[in-house]
């Protein structure tokens, strides 16, 4: 969806902001299958053949004195997309594969031969790979013991949501964003919007009180809204303005125009269930940090200490449109617990996904996952 923006100024109050929106799935089941596929083959390789001809083996090369395994390989093609993988070019991939790992041994024994594993850099760099791939780790295990979402729950979300939806729409949004006003002013830009002011007008009276704000357009749909100003934008008509207040200021909201976009339900519900799959772990997960916390004694020391000058600040104001464009990506990460996915809708049905063939794209993700075997 196509965005412009318009800055009126440069600050603007903070809006309630939660940061996880669902990804879209991949397609599973058929990458699924073909990943089956090229692990089978790589299994039914590492056999030889009927008669014995081949011994069975598990190193696929030799690179001076250090081996390549095979299930360096399978590990590679587990994490590239085989979606396309056919008969006729599994093979290939798996060699492709090898070549990329060879060519990696080569350059980790020249590493290690200069020494350049002994290096402050180097050391810092492979600790903090692997503090993140623990910290993945255990995320991954808190979250996938979890029971998967049932289709009634879905549905339930489905028709609790109609604005996500069977009544979803596209909006065209201006805003501006108004920090630190008293409540008096806030309830004078309420007035002039009920008296029709338009919002180059409500700017300019601002402006004329040397009042901080900024603002913003944009186009957003439905599911890019956080979920707690949706409902309010959804009652909103086209051409209707509306002011949102809370603890950091107010927003003047208008919805230009919008057009009708729904989803059916047969649609959503697979979208449903994930986001309801990554929202319950995600909770899972702040849950357990947050009772590990709880258990261990945390120090701040130096700067970070509390009151320090160099304690962390609140979060930078947004609003209804900017929130979208800074939300953070849902990824297990080694710092403090990610915080819950409630906040964001499940994005309605996009367009299928274009798995590209065994071609440059994709030895571009085998490099990709060659280079987090090391």
């Amino acid at each position: 969806m196509p965005q412009n923006h318009h800055r009126l100024s440069s600050k603007s109050p903070s809006m309630t902001r939660l940061s996880h929106r669902p990804t879209a799935p991949s397609p599973l089941p058929r990458a699924a299958r073909w990943a089956t596929f090229v692990l089978m083959a790589v299994a039914l390789a590492a056999c030889g053949d009927k008669g014995g001809s081949k011994p069975a083996t598990q190193v696929a090369a030799k690179v001076g004195s250090e081996e390549i395994s095979v299930h360096q390989i399978n590990f590679v093609l587990s994490r590239t997309n085989t979606a396309n993988v056919t008969p006729e070019n599994a093979q290939r991939l798996r060699q492709e594969v090898l070549e990329k790992l060879i060519d990696q041994q080569l350059a980790v024994d020249q590493a290690v031969e200069n020494k350049l594993d002994r290096s402050p850099e180097v050391v810092s760099q492979l600790e903090a790979a692997r503090r993140e791939v623990l910290a993945r780790a255990y995320v991954q295990r808190v979250a996938g013991g979890l029971p998967k979402p049932t289709t009634e729950e879905a549905q339930k979300y489905f028709n609790d949501n109609p604005a996500l939806f069977s009544e979803r729409r596209i909006y065209n949004l201006q805003e501006i964003l108004v920090p630190a006003a008293g409540a008096d002013v806030a309830e004078q830009v309420k007035a002039q919007v009920a008296a029709g002011k338009s919002m180059d007008e409500v700017a300019a009276w601002l402006k004329g009180r040397n009042l901080r704000f900024g603002g913003n357009s944009a186009t957003r749909a439905a599911e890019q809204i956080p979920l707690e100003l949706l409902k309010t934008v959804a009652a909103l008509k086209d051409g209707q303005t509306t002011v949102i207040s809370n603890a950091q200021g107010f927003t003047v909201l208008r919805v230009a125009s919008s057009q009708s976009a729904p989803v059916s339900e047969s649609a959503a519900l697979p979208r449903i269930q994930q986001f309801l799959a990554n929202q319950r772990g995600a909770e899972a997960v702040s849950k357990a940090i947050k009772d590990l916390r709880a258990n261990t004694t945390v120090t701040y020391m130096g700067d970070f200490q509390p009151g320090s000058a160099g304690a962390a600040a609140g979060a930078p104001p947004t609003g209804a449109i900017s929130t979208t464009e800074a939300a953070a990506p849902a990824a297990p990460a080694p710092a403090p617990a990610p915080a819950p996915a409630a906040a964001t809708a499940p994005p309605p049905v996009s367009p299928a996904d274009v798995n590209p063939a065994v071609d440059d794209k994709t030895r571009a993700v085998i490099e990709k996952g060659i280079k987090g075997l090391k």
